[in-house]
């Protein structure tokens, strides 16, 4: 495997931490003196392998450095070997000898015990995070084409009304969490958003369906690169939608 170099600046590290006293995720972010550079060596998504379970890492379908226009490999090498791992070897530990072992994530989620705050969390970001990944890619079309161009515009007017409607949505979402395009139960496109690592798939969802689209607000999927500035991450992700793989998560679920 060859290995690639990048020089930067050391910027910040992040954390997650969870508490089975409060139930609740915190992200922790250390931040050290800036202006200090170092060489560092950024790896293959290939080389990234969860400990013996029911699920395995979604590979990744292009090089950490693919999207860096856009997302530096640095941001998706630590998103994707550090964040996305633990949640996939949590998720295994946490239904290893139980009835969930077997079922597919889909029908882990419907059935998990909200109460179960490992589970819920683990089995959440290892879907999210799977849909995250596959969502991207290095050649954007710009624009959904075919059956769900027509879905876009019969459901939001247009596609620039979608854009802008989606664009709001992750701009005023509170702390962590994703938004969402789901296709509904009445076979509709609807924007939503879920706080933490809920997704629409699970009992509480206010707006239940299938997603087709998902963008990750939780602070490690930006924050090296954008900082505070969520907005120009949100307008930086839109850029890399593979929109034929979109169009493919849509006819997927139109079909049934």
């Amino acid at each position: 495997m060859k290995k690639k170099y990048l020089s930067i600046p050391i910027l910040l590290l992040f954390t997650l931490l969870f508490s089975c006293n409060d139930k609740k995720l915190t992200e922790v972010v250390e931040v050290p003196l800036p202006a200090i550079e170092e060489k560092l060596v950024v790896g293959s998504p290939d080389d990234v392998k969860a400990d013996q379970g029911s699920f395995q890492l979604e590979k990744l379908p292009y090089a950490y450095d693919a999207l860096a226009l856009n997302l530096s490999a640095t941001t998706l090498e630590t998103h994707y070997s550090k964040h996305y791992l633990t949640y996939t070897n949590n998720l295994n530990r946490a239904i290893l000898g139980t009835p969930l072992e077997n079922l597919t994530i889909e029908e882990v989620l419907a059935k998990l015990d909200l109460n179960d705050a490992t589970l819920r969390n683990n089995a959440g970001g290892f879907y999210n995070h799977s849909l995250y990944w596959k969502c991207m890619g290095p050649k954007s079309e710009g624009e959904p084409k075919n059956a769900l161009s027509d879905a876009i515009i019969k459901d939001f007017g247009s596609f620039q009304n979608f854009i802008s409607l989606f664009k709001d949505e992750a701009t005023k979402q509170f702390g962590s969490g994703w938004v969402w395009l789901i296709v509904d139960r009445t076979g509709k496109l609807q924007v939503t958003s879920t706080p933490n690592q809920d997704n629409p798939l699970m009992k509480n969802a206010v707006v239940p369906g299938t997603p087709i689209l998902a963008i990750d607000l939780w602070e490690h999927a930006y924050y090296l690169d954008y900082q505070n500035r969520r907005k120009n991450y949100i307008d930086a992700f839109l850029n890399v939608v593979d929109w034929i793989k979109i169009e493919e998560n849509y006819n997927a679920v139109a079909k049934n």
